[in-house]
């Protein structure tokens, strides 16, 4: 209940210095909401050349598209730690946060967190039930728990990865740009597995595991019988993968030494 009390007291702080600069908000969001856009008219486009790609149709991609939005959402409104690197352990601001009794990573996500990005899942679910429709899909009442369950565990393996990355400064100090990479690699799990190499498959199911992220968990809704043990594997996946890159930045920690002068 403690954690959950400062993370009220965070967000409250953070939403009234949102609507300090409301212009700010506003332009920011409709920044990401083109930026969506942009995505899905590429699938149009895709589709304006082709019906099927690897056995998908443009409804059924679209749908994936739209189940990722609702995960990348979730993790880009509370880990967005793509800058922690250069801020924190350059910049000597991880001295600040390890002076306060409260876990450093907790307080590192409150920082940093733009719950302006939560937009995203209105925007994943329109486009789901858009192409929902069109498609004539049907869904039972546990559905919704199951759909709950593989947004959490996208969103925690999007977590587990980058928090795994950003573990790394507390080893080597200097600047690197695993993190754009890393934000590249992670699109390839809006879009079906199967049109890619195996070997890409192959990283992106059990190394990098953004599949789980997109197609995976949305073949489940799609009833795509084949894919439905990596649609179920979701929250398996999600838990290690946060679990790990929590005990890969307790060890960090516990290695660093500080900025110095």
């Amino acid at each position: 209940m403690f954690y959950v009390s400062i993370f009220f007291q965070y967000a409250s702080q953070y939403l009234k210095t949102r609507l300090t600069y409301r212009v700010d908000t506003i332009v920011e969001i409709f920044s990401d909401l083109l930026f969506q856009a942009v995505n899905l008219i590429f699938i149009l486009v895709v589709f304006g050349h082709t019906s099927l790609l690897s056995g998908w149709n443009r409804e059924e991609i679209i749908f994936i598209y739209g189940f990722f939005l609702v995960p990348y959402a979730i993790f880009s409104s509370f880990f967005n730690i793509w800058d922690f690197n250069d801020r924190y352990i350059v910049k000597g601001e991880m001295d600040r946060v390890l002076t306060r009794p409260i876990h450093s990573l907790f307080q590192i996500i409150m920082e940093r967190m733009e719950l302006e990005s939560l937009f995203g899942v209105i925007t994943g679910i329109v486009i789901m039930y858009y192409a929902g429709s069109t498609l004539g899909l049907t869904f039972a009442w546990y559905d919704t728990f199951i759909f709950v369950a593989m947004v959490l565990g996208g969103a925690f393996i999007y977590a587990g990865i980058f928090i795994s990355l950003a573990s790394i400064g507390f080893w080597s100090d200097s600047r690197t740009d695993i993190m754009p990479m890393m934000y590249n690699i992670g699109n390839y799990g809006r879009y079906p597995v199967d049109i890619y190499h195996r070997v890409i498959r192959f990283v992106l199911t059990w190394i990098l595991p953004f599949a789980f992220v997109g197609v995976y968990p949305a073949a489940y809704f799609l009833k795509r019988e084949e894919w439905y043990f990596y649609a179920f594997l979701t929250p398996v996946m999600g838990i290690v993968f946060l679990s790990l890159a929590i005990f890969l930045w307790n060890s960090g920690v516990k290695k660093y030494r500080g900025a110095g002068n």
